[in-house]
Formats: C-alpha cells, sequence, structure tokens
C-alpha cells in the first residue's frame, strides 16, 4: 500500500458556523443561494475543506 496523505480533517456544517460565527441556518441558506464557501456533499453530509473557508473568507476583503 502507498503512504497515505493527512491534509486534516474536512469541516462539518457545525464547526464553519463556529469559524464563521454565523448560525448553520446561514451556511444552508448560503449553500442554497451558492454564496459561501466551497461545500461538498458526501452522501447525506455536507463537508467543507478548511482551506476552501479560509480562503473564501479572506476573499471578502478582496472584493469589498
Amino acid at each position: 500500500m502507498g503512504d497515505v496523505v493527512n491534509l486534516g480533517r474536512l469541516w462539518t456544517v457545525d464547526d464553519v458556523s463556529a469559524y464563521l460565527g454565523v448560525p448553520v441556518k446561514t451556511l444552508y441558506q448560503w449553500r442554497y443561494q451558492s454564496y459561501g464557501p466551497i461545500a461538498r456533499r458526501m452522501g447525506r453530509y455536507i463537508r467543507y475543506r478548511p482551506t476552501d473557508v479560509v480562503n473564501w473568507f479572506e476573499s471578502l476583503d478582496k472584493s469589498a
């Protein structure tokens, strides 16, 4: 078997909610509106890569 690369764990909706300081419901609304950080569906779960969330947040300064 090859080496397993540890990229860190994916964030849940609750993790992103805590990081951004917004309600979980807001994240679901943003996702429905195609706004906010990139999220991926894994079965019935939604997961975020931490780098995607941080990069999205950092890009808000540039677009203002």
